[in-house]
């Protein structure tokens, strides 16, 4: 069949159609929307001096071929920082156990670092870089504060540790969302000893203010006592005039109250018994008016029911009837479009995918490259920023001990020096109670050194006894085998022995007289020719062989 000029402007318009559905579907597919917990990243061709076009919230066309789009999560990750042996103002090593709640951030300027340092790296690595700067700006904060000052004010602690990690966080595109210390502990049990010292401070100020209100207690209870004698007395009287005053008003009160109980009993009992009998009858005409009611409601709902029941019926199968017939018209129709615009779609999309398939090759190329130099930049970013955090920390690390040995040279001084003015100040106050102490003895004895010297002597005799009788107490005389050959004139050899022993011990007045004391004459004197005759005794006897008695 020949086309007409009107097939051929029908076909025309068709085809126009076509291309502006398939258009107008095209550019509806390259405006991308952005969740509210995404962050919407175009890169490209998207302005001068500029790597990248961040966007939060809303949507934006996507140019084909110049530009292409990735999405940045905001879900907040929590970080744990097992913080131990930081090094406090004080020199005091402190376990700082504290957990970091951090997120990419939607400032404009944080947000275009975080597409530029964050695009195409994993959470677990985004995570593992934060700890890093956490863990060196924590130790920063902890170095700069007193240990007091970490675990009384929180508030300020926190706060510098937020002014102090979070501009580090900014640099890379987080923001700190949240910070949670769990407990802080040190080695030195120096937090122990401080809330003992404060709990010792509460008890003692609690003692003072419990004597305090014992005391004001005790004077309000005499005064209350006292009180109480004098108003207790003043009630006994009233109440014994009350009393007597009430039992007579309550004889009275009794019988006007029995005689008027036994008028309303009776009046109650005829009342009681004409109220029942109208209620029952007043009951049952209720009840049998209530159910010839239900009977009648109950056979009209029925009624009604029924009759909704088959009207809705009939309509829903007419309504379905005219639905089904519709749908089979529409959908014909709808095929008929389909076709014709899948065959033109085809057409459009072969030669458009040739175009794109060149451009994405070339724009790869473009991309690779600048991928290139920013992961490069990335790298010396970070190998600079862990450089200066370790040479941040070994400095502190070598403050730190030389602080510490210096530390402890002085206190081991300071130890040194209190020991001996210790130990000097116990022998001058030895010293100084001897020498009051023998003052006074001279001065008890009018003066005379001589006497008090020989007082001193004589405390001692005791001592010097005890000293002779160790000397010999552990010899074990029943094992010493004395041999005697009888031929000495001077006596045998047994007697020599003992008294040889015996003259071994000297006696206690030379003792005395080496010290320069005369002992008085009650202990005794030594004649000159005692020591002669004391030899001369033990010779009359002269055993060959002499065994010791056990």
């Amino acid at each position: 069949m020949p086309l007409t000029s009107g097939m051929l402007l029908s076909f025309a318009v068709i085809a126009l159609a076509i291309l502006v559905f398939a258009t107008i579907m095209f550019l509806a597919s390259r405006y991308k929307r952005c969740s509210s917990d995404q962050i919407l990243v175009i890169y490209g061709r998207v302005g001068e001096n500029q790597s990248s076009r961040c966007i939060h919230g809303g949507g934006a066309f996507v140019w084909p071929l110049i530009q292409d789009y990735a999405y940045m999560s905001l879900t907040p990750m929590t970080i744990t920082i097992p913080l131990e042996n930081a090094l406090s103002l004080q020199n005091i090593r402190i376990n700082v156990p504290s957990t970091f709640t951090v997120g990419i951030s939607t400032e404009p300027g944080i947000m275009n670092n975080a597409a530029e340092r964050l695009l195409r790296i994993s959470p677990r690595q985004i995570e593992e870089m934060s700890k890093e700067i956490i863990f060196g700006q924590l130790r920063l904060t902890v170095a700069s504060l007193t240990i007091e000052q970490i675990n009384q004010d929180r508030e300020s602690f926190l706060e510098s540790i937020r002014k102090n990690v979070e501009p580090e966080l900014n640099k890379i595109g987080l923001f700190l969302i949240n910070v949670n210390i769990t407990d802080i502990t040190d080695g030195s049990n120096y937090i122990e000893s401080i809330g003992k010292k404060a709990a010792a401070e509460a008890v003692n100020a609690a003692k003072v203010d419990v004597a305090q209100q014992e005391k004001i207690g005790a004077i309000g209870e005499a005064q209350a006592v006292r009180e109480q004698t004098i108003k207790v007395a003043e009630n006994f009287a009233e109440s014994e005039k009350g009393q007597k005053k009430a039992e007579a008003d309550k004889r009275v009160y009794v019988r006007q109250q029995e005689t008027t109980a036994s008028v309303g009993e009776s009046e109650a009992d005829r009342e009681k018994a004409i109220r029942i009998a109208e209620n029952v009858a007043g009951a049952e005409k209720g009840q049998k008016k209530a159910e010839a009611d239900k009977r009648v409601y109950i056979q009209q709902q029925d009624a009604e029911a029924v009759k909704g029941e088959k009207k809705a019926v009939a309509d829903q199968r007419v309504f379905v009837q005219e639905q089904e017939a519709l749908a089979v018209s529409g959908e014909n129709r709808a095929k008929a479009d389909i076709a014709d615009a899948d065959a033109l779609l085809a057409i459009k999309k072969a030669e458009a995918l040739k175009k794109g398939e060149v451009a994405r090759r070339q724009a790869e190329v473009e991309i690779q490259k600048a991928q290139y130099l920013a992961e490069q930049q990335r790298l010396n970013a970070e190998v600079i920023v862990r450089q200066e955090t370790e040479k941040r920390k070994i400095e502190i690390d070598a403050e730190a001990l030389a602080e510490r040995y210096r530390r402890e040279a002085k206190g081991q001084a300071d130890a040194i020096l209190a020991k001996y003015e210790a130990e000097a100040k116990g022998i001058k106050q030895v010293l100084e109670s001897k020498a009051a102490g023998y003052l006074s003895l001279v001065k008890s004895c009018n003066g005379d050194a001589k006497a008090a010297s020989t007082l001193l002597m004589i405390e001692k005799i005791e001592d010097i006894v005890g000293r002779q009788v160790e000397a010999i107490k552990n010899l074990k005389i029943d094992k010493i085998t004395v041999w005697d050959s009888g031929s000495s004139d001077k006596g045998s050899s047994t007697a020599n022995f003992m008294s040889s022993m015996i003259k071994a011990l000297p006696p206690l007045q030379d003792i005395a007289t080496m010290a320069g004391v005369q002992l008085p004459d009650y202990l005794g004197k030594m004649a000159d020719g005692e020591a002669g005759e004391a030899e001369k005794k033990p010779t009359a006897a002269k055993p060959d062989k002499k065994e010791l008695p056990s």
